[in-house]
């Protein structure tokens, strides 16, 4: 048999064989994909590539498809969270999960959510998601074999260390998933993945979406050109640094960076108001650049930023951030782009994206469902997703395919 017929290639630990390389092991238990209120649409996707990758492994191996619920032609699992008008709210589980690999897919950002609280539609904060993801995890305790949580978004990821007397919520929350039986915790670009450390005996990835960034951004710019001559990373502040340092590596770029003078004499929402952003770094006249962050909120600082690199002389800018939230709309990008200040946005589709953004001249969406189908798909298996979360071979062989078609 094949064993390249049944993972990625150059990569047998990813489904695991007996000793004598011939029996796909069994999964740990079927597959039970939850897809939370506000990640729906994502959770639709994932199951698409799941059904897919599936019955490409019972076409090569027709004994896997004896795995009892190993083939399906949707793995979802309906769960239906409800809301009185009083507020509160209950989970209630539609079907059997004894026995399975529970998957639940919740995103904390998605605003466009609503429930009726005392006859006004109240819409869902991070709050009132996470505590429906609590409640979808108390109702399948004691049933499911294994409970896995996908949170792109950090819940409270920006509050991930104490500067002052405040509160420590990231890490309270990992305490919470912990005690409430939650085996493994998938997010991905965490702000800071040092809180980590709130839940030491849990399974915890923090996973990087560089390769995926790079596939989309030159497939839908064939022409662009990465080298140290016309090519420069740059960060938008010290919390991001190491994400960028990152990319500048293992692209051979130059790096510049920012960092925000702040003004700590002052507190504004909870945080010391930003008096200038100082660049750090080579000259980037010229030069195409590529600005790194893992979100981008309002965008005030991005634009900021991108309009101070133009004053440098820069050429194109590319601003990359894993989550777009776009708290404060999309006016300022439309006129960054109009005036020729950005020239792409380019952000996953882990989290909501408003159909305005996604008509947007200058928004790229990089789609991040199949990946996330096969690290479920993995881990179903307790196979190894080392290579899956590592991007380097594969951001490597795209490269060296750009080069030898003369890019």
């Amino acid at each position: 048999m094949n064993l390249n017929k049944l993972g990625p290639r150059n990569d047998k630990n990813y489904y695991k064989y007996d000793q004598y390389g011939n029996n796909p092991m069994p999964a740990l238990g079927p597959i039970g994909l939850i897809g939370l209120k506000g990640a729906r649409d994502f959770s639709n996707l994932v199951n698409g590539y799941l059904v897919k990758r599936r019955a490409e492994y019972v076409e090569a191996a027709p004994e896997a498809e004896g795995n009892i619920g190993f083939l399906r032609d949707d793995y979802h699992i309906p769960v239906n969270t409800f809301r009185f008008s009083s507020g509160e709210g209950k989970a209630v589980i539609d079907s059997t999960i004894r026995g399975h690999d529970l998957y639940l897919l919740c995103d904390v950002t998605n605003y466009t959510v609503t429930y009726n609280l005392r006859g006004i539609s109240n819409h869902m904060s991070p709050d009132d998601h996470y505590q429906d993801l609590k409640r979808v995890i108390l109702a399948a305790s004691g049933k499911a074999r294994r409970i896995n949580v996908i949170m792109p978004y950090l819940y409270e990821g920006r509050q991930h260390r104490r500067n002052a007397r405040e509160s420590l919520d990231c890490a309270n929350m990992l305490i919470e998933l912990t005690n409430l039986g939650v085996s493994n915790f998938i997010t991905f670009d965490a702000h800071d993945d040092r809180v980590a450390n709130a839940a030491p005996t849990s399974g915890f990835e923090n996973v990087p979406i560089t390769y995926q960034v790079l596939k989309a951004l030159f497939n839908k710019l064939p022409d662009f050109t990465i080298t140290p001559e016309h090519t420069m990373v740059v960060s938008p502040d010290e919390g991001a640094i190491y994400r960028s340092m990152y990319y500048a590596s293992i692209l051979g770029l130059p790096l510049g960076t920012f960092y925000k003078r702040r003004d700590y004499t002052v507190m504004k929402n909870g945080r010391n108001p930003i008096i200038a952003h100082e660049f750090l770094g080579d000259s980037v006249e010229g030069k195409d650049l590529l600005v790194i962050d893992d979100m981008i909120s309002s965008g005030e600082s991005m634009i900021e930023l991108a309009r101070k690199l133009k004053e440098r002389g820069a050429n194109k800018i590319f601003c990359i951030a894993t989550f777009g939230l776009f708290t404060d709309g999309l006016e300022e990008f439309d006129r960054a782009h109009k005036d020729g200040v950005i020239n792409n946005v380019l952000c996953t589709n882990l989290i909501y994206r408003s159909p305005e953004l996604l008509a947007a001249p200058w928004y790229i969406d990089v789609n991040m469902a199949k990946f996330v189908a096969l690290l479920i798909d993995a881990m179903n298996h307790n196979a190894s997703i080392s290579t899956l979360i590592d991007p380097t071979a594969k951001i490597s062989t795209l490269l060296d395919k750009r080069s030898k078609a003369g890019c």
